[in-house]
């Protein structure tokens, strides 16, 4: 774990951390920009499932107000044109997350922390810990960290956690590998939503969402 924490550190004095530090306050103003804008990082996060975080954000700019008003048919025929992976199962999810979308500032006033994100994964179709995660981190609630096989290479390339030998995360696991992601964040003085950009750029190089 030291290791992996000077790594971090060195990140945070380069301008790398000014950077994170920008991408953090643009989640926060993210999430008071209304309810359909909200809606649109939702979608993203919905595409971001067994696809790339740069593929799916091609697509959310090429998109834009059709999350909320495509047909079924259309929708599916746009993601498949955008050369999506799974143009017939997103459309259907993104359509019905639609019945979400006028509730969205009830729900994310009404529920805090875990309880949150399990409303997230309990009642919209195609999101499940680190979708939700992923969603709730990009509107502003930084208590939460991005678990995909990215950071778990980083987290085993430094000793902190075993590889899991599937190649899905259970729920188990997820939470298992959030609790010592939690040890890292208090040494760090930081919040998981924001160790996560740090370990995305040490095993990508790269900032993105």
């Amino acid at each position: 774990m030291e290791k992996l924490i000077t790594s971090i550190i060195e990140i945070r004095k380069s301008h790398l951390g000014q950077t994170i530090h920008g991408r953090m306050q643009e989640f926060r103003l993210k999430g008071n920009e209304g309810e359909q804008e909200i809606f649109k990082e939702l979608c993203f996060c919905l595409l971001t499932a067994n696809y790339t975080s740069e593929g799916a954000i091609r697509i959310q700019k090429a998109i834009e107000d059709g999350f909320h008003n495509l047909p079924l048919k259309d929708l599916a025929a746009k993601l498949k044109s955008l050369g999506y992976r799974f143009p017939n199962a997103r459309a259907r999810y993104i359509v019905e997350a639609r019945k979400h979308s006028q509730e969205l500032n009830r729900i994310l006033s009404t529920y805090t922390g875990p309880v949150l994100r399990e409303w997230f994964v309990e009642n919209v179709l195609g999101l499940g810990y680190k979708e939700a995660s992923h969603f709730l981190r990009n509107i502003g609630h930084d208590g939460f960290a991005i678990i995909d096989f990215h950071v778990i290479d980083v987290l085993s390339e430094y000793g902190i956690i075993e590889r899991p030998k599937s190649k899905s995360l259970s729920k188990k696991i997820y939470l298992e590998t959030e609790a010592q992601l939690e040890k890292l964040c208090i040494r760090l003085s930081m919040t998981q939503g924001e160790l996560d950009l740090y370990l995305w750029y040490l095993e990508t190089g790269k900032i993105l969402k």
